[in-house]
Parts: structure tokens; sequence; C-alpha cells
């Protein structure tokens, strides 16, 4: 199977929950598959040889509303003269080109991460646009992949009849006991709160901060591990609230140094408001870290007990005190369920239904 991929920015090394699916999902699929995946050329950082994978690198800009939206219709318009057996869609606003693809005879599978118009970035232009995107692309495409199961339950059974439930994984590999990153940051073991995500609204990192200021400190410092993406002003308003407490930004990290901050940490913090399926949380459980997450469909889809989650800004300083009052505890999680390699093969037998019927 030749299949095309738009609607992630890339990988590797480049942010974002959608980005870091396909740096986990694609290397995994058996050797029947090629790809070939359209990155945005402000976002690359390197282009290591994978196996029976091609990168083309096509232009794009870093203006928030223009930038997904331009470089997927050049990619659709270069799936038009690949002529792949199938192409991958990432997101409901690049999967708008889903007509032109289908109308030229390409299936389209979708991955729907997301309903990004939840997202307190985008204004009301912005999220009807999305709204429609949605609404063409779920009826457009072949077959659509839901990271959230709640999600899917949403639409009606024409859609949920040809979709299915395919969660993100966690890498099993063994988690960096190093402390090489700590030290660098000013971090000590089991001495600060982290959370990781893009500094957007939508994260919700604002909350985490005031939260992290009404429980006193008490010798732990906060770590927010992620990079700017378009919300300078954002960015700005963070370290700002942040003001004199111990708050350490550490900006985008690489997976390896990423790995050192979730294995030392005493408290895994999720204050997202929305989310598709959390990467990050899932990454946290594998460390064997303590979470405390925002009570959300998503984060519910991993089971976890009653004190690992809270319900609005108060209940987080709460359980914040709560979290840190004794040691840090043991944890282990059953993830058995988010295997990528499980899911790849899932994802590559869907791809061959897909095209079957041509």
């Amino acid at each position: 199977m030749k299949i095309c991929v738009f609607g992630t920015r890339g990988f590797p090394d480049i942010q974002g929950g959608v980005e870091k699916h396909g740096e986990h999902l694609y290397p995994r699929f058996p050797a029947d598959c090629e790809f070939t995946v359209f990155r945005r050329r402000p976002y690359v950082q390197s282009t290591p040889a994978y196996p029976r994978i091609r990168f083309v690198d096509l232009p794009s800009t870093r203006i928030k509303g223009l930038e997904a939206a331009l470089h997927s219709f050049l990619a659709a318009i270069a799936c038009l003269f690949i002529r792949p057996d199938l192409v991958h869609v990432h997101n409901i606003g690049p999967a708008c080109f889903s007509p032109l693809l289908r109308l030229f005879g390409l299936p389209v599978v979708l991955t729907y991460h997301s309903p990004n118009y939840e997202h307190a970035k985008w204004g009301p232009t912005a999220r009807f646009l999305l709204r429609a995107s949605e609404w063409i692309a779920l009826r457009c495409a072949n077959a659509v992949v839901f990271v959230n199961a709640y999600q899917m339950e949403k639409y009606p059974p024409a859609i949920r009849k040809k979709s299915r439930y395919l969660p993100n994984g966690v890498d099993f590999a063994s988690f960096d006991r190093g402390t090489q990153e700590l030290d660098r940051l000013g971090l000590r073991p089991g001495r600060y709160l982290l959370a990781v995500g893009r500094l957007t609204p939508e994260k919700g990192f604002d909350v985490l901060l005031r939260a992290f200021r009404q429980s006193g400190f008490d010798g732990f410092h906060l770590a927010i591990a992620g990079g700017v993406d378009n919300e300078d002003a954002y960015a700005r308003e963070l370290r700002a609230k942040a003001g004199d407490a111990p708050v350490v930004f550490a900006g985008h990290l690489s997976s390896p140094s990423l790995r050192q901050l979730y294995a030392h940490a005493r408290l895994f913090v999720l204050p997202s408001r929305n989310e598709g399926f959390p990467l990050v949380l899932l990454e946290a459980m594998a460390a064997g870290a303590d979470v405390l997450v925002r009570d959300l469909p998503a984060t519910r889809l991993v089971d976890l007990p009653p004190s690992d989650y809270f319900t609005n800004d108060d209940d987080l300083a709460a359980k914040l005190g709560l979290k840190l009052a004794g040691p840090k505890p043991a944890r282990t999680y059953d993830l058995a369920r988010y295997d990528w390699n499980r899911l790849a093969a899932q994802t590559r037998d869907l791809f061959a239904e897909t095209i079957a019927p041509r």
C-alpha cells in the first residue's frame, strides 16, 4: 500500500500530540506499507532515515488560521499527482480538502484527534469554519479513526458505522533515571510538579499557575515543558503570572530529556480545558508518575481513581495540597491497550479494508 499523509506538521522532533502520534505510529507499520509524509517546512528539525517513509517538505506559514489550510491544500494537490492507494488525513481542518481527493478517486481515512473549534484560541469565524470542515470531513472520508471513544458516540449512525476507536499509544521504552536535564533546569528529583504541552490557552497552564501559587510552594518547583505555538501573548501572560514563584519554563524538550522529567516528577498535572486523547498523560503513567488531571471525557478513557481527578480551579488547588502532603506513592498502571505496535497493526488493517472495495 502506498499512503500519503498530511494534517500534521511532521516528525521527528516537532512539538505536538498529533506529531508524536505520527512519529510513533508509521514506523511500526509492516513492510507492505510505504508512506509519503508531507511536513511543514518551517518546523522541520531533522530528516532521519526511516524504512519505507519518505518526507516531502512543503511551504507553510506560522500564521494562526492559515498555517494548516495552506499546507493541506498544497499537500492535497500533490496527492493528485502522486496517486497513492490511500490518503491519511489528520484533524478536521485539513480534512476539508477530502472532497477534492475523493473527486479524483483517492480513498481518504480521517483521524479525528479533537474538536478544534472548542479551543479558546479560535474566534467565532474560525470556529464556524472548523465546524463546517468537520461536517465535510466526516461525510467525505471513507473511514474515520477516533482517538476518543466519547467523541465518536456524538455522531449519527451513518458516521459511526464507518468509524473505529483507536486511541493514542505509549512508548514502553525504559525511562532514563539520569538527572542531567534536571540539573540543567535547576530541579531536584521528587521536588517538582510537571506539566507538559504547548503554551496555548486550552492547555490551562494559567489555572495551574494560580493553584500552584495558592499552594504556597512548600519547597516544590513547577516545571512546564512546552514551546510557544503562535500564542506569544499567552506565553507572556504565563510568565507574568509566574512572577517570583519557583516556576521553570523548560521549553520544548527532546524525548530523552522529557523522559528524565517524567521519571523524577513528584506529581504530573494535566490542567487542559480540552483534550482529544492526551499522549502526555500516557507518557507520565508509563513512567510511574503520580498524576492529577482535569475531569474530561478524554481523561476518563484511562479510568483513574477519583483522587486523580479535579473538577474546577478551586478543586485543583485543594487536590494539589492533598497530593503533596505525603510521600510520593508508587504507582503502576495497566497500559496494555495502548501498545503502539498493536495500534499500528489495527490501523494497517483499516487501510486495507478501505482500499479493498476499489
